[in-house]
């Protein structure tokens, strides 16, 4: 059989298995194992499956993402969101809007943590949703600005969907969660400003905040030197090459552990609860790598990257115009696939095209990160959406996406400066030691 056949054949049943809920992981080594037999053998694709996942789980690199995401379930369990949230509402709250801006400014500290968009919303709307409710804040804004700060998960360091792309493409993480800090600022920054044009188009919407004292004020940071101390480490380590990203998760995971057991809130129970959540979480993200892996096989086998670059590179839009069409399709392609399924399943077959046009590797993982973000709260599928209905039942779909369009915007305009001025991102990796 041709191979431009079979890789067509591929893609179809691959998403006709998502279609019909197949594990997206399960679904990629289904058809990555069946068509690269049907190019090259049964026996050199049970070989393939053989040696694929031992490799992909004994990777040294890849023991960086259990080990965030059991920092993040131990920094969940400590309760150092909850301690962040009323930290920036003490110095947020005074003004209208404050309570929705201590939200988004808790959202950026708690993702600094967890590296997690998902566990970011579900966390900060167990926190914050009841606050705003009291304060008189419409469901709308109030799931929605949650929603939007939960997408800061996947951009601040560290990063799990930032590591993933770095092992599918072959860049330093290191470097990439560097370059996720000043975008990651700049996107707090614009939904701060989107929260204050809401409050001053339509007041009757954002209620004005409580005031509090400089001594409560001074106060709530001492709560916080926990999570100021974590980021600064993890971050400071890699910016500085002291620790490498694989080391500087297995320090956080500690040392938040640490953390928890001194603050008595870490105990026998709460431990193993976490380690198991932990596992789960890893399990589900090792068999997306290893299906990926598999699928990635197919893709070189029939040579799909090569006839997609050069497909694009001879459409006569030039570099950028190149690139929109990609972002477009990713921001399509977001209202129906989660994060992680689009960064694993497109740049194997994208990335070549990107490095071809002459852009930056480094700079287009932060741009398809932030496009990636979009569709997490978008609809159809938006999943930050569905995390927060699913733990706020009595708020409506409609009214989340709702509440979420001006940070769509927000993010649009961020995405916009950042491919404007590619130095924004670049400024910091370029200075590491």
């Amino acid at each position: 059989m041709d191979n431009d056949v079979v890789a067509v054949v591929g893609f179809i049943v691959l998403f006709l298995l998502m279609a019909l809920r197949v594990p997206v992981g399960i679904a990629m080594g289904l058809v990555g194992l069946g068509g690269f037999a049907a190019v090259s053998g049964i026996t050199p694709a049970l070989n393939l499956m053989a040696m694929s996942p031992i490799r992909t789980v004994t990777d040294h690199s890849l023991a960086l993402i259990p080990m965030f995401i059991l920092m993040g379930s131990f920094a969940t369990a400590t309760g150092l969101s909850r301690e962040l949230f009323q930290a920036t509402n003490a110095w947020f709250g005074r003004q209208r809007g404050g309570l929705a801006m201590g939200t988004i400014t808790a959202c950026g500290g708690f993702a600094a943590i967890c590296g997690s968009s998902v566990a970011t919303a579900a966390t900060m709307t167990k926190i914050a949703l009841p606050e705003m409710r009291k304060a008189g804040y419409s469901d709308a804004l109030a799931t929605g600005v949650i929603a939007a700060g939960g997408t800061l998960g996947i951009l601040i360091p560290p990063s799990i969907v930032l590591a993933i792309y770095g092992f599918i493409t072959d860049q330093d993480v290191a470097k990439l969660f560097i370059a996720g800090v000043i975008p990651g600022i700049l996107a707090i920054g614009l939904h701060l400003s989107a929260i204050k044009i809401i409050s001053i188009l339509k007041p009757s919407s954002v209620p004005e905040g409580k005031s509090s004292t400089w001594e409560e004020k001074t106060h709530s940071l001492r709560n916080i030197w926990a999570v100021v101390l974590l980021f600064v480490a993890i971050v400071g380590g890699i910016y500085s090459g002291i620790v490498t990203p694989t080391e500087a998760a297995a320090m956080g995971a500690f040392f938040t552990f640490l953390i928890g057991v001194v603050r008595r809130r870490l105990d026998l129970k709460t431990t193993g609860l976490c380690l198991i959540d932990a596992l789960r979480t890893s399990v589900t993200i090792f068999t997306i790598l290893i299906g990926a892996m598999l699928f990635g096989y197919f893709l070189t086998i029939t040579q799909t990257p090569q006839q997609v670059t050069g497909y694009l590179i001879d459409l006569p839009f030039g570099p950028y115009g190149i690139l929109l069409v990609i972002l477009l399709f990713y921001f399509v392609l977001g209202c129906v696939l989660d994060a992680m399924a689009m960064i694993i399943l497109t740049v194997p077959i994208l990335f070549p095209v990107v490095t071809a046009l002459g852009f930056d590797p480094i700079w287009f993982g932060i741009i398809v990160v932030m496009t990636v973000e979009l569709g997490l709260i978008t609809p159809p599928v938006g999943l930050n959406v569905f995390v927060i209905n699913s733990v706020a039942r009595d708020v409506s779909l409609v009214t989340i996406f709702k509440g979420v369009m001006p940070f769509v915007l927000a993010d649009i305009v961020r995405l916009a400066i950042l491919i404007a001025i590619p130095a924004l991102v670049l400024f910091l990796p370029e200075r590491m030691a």
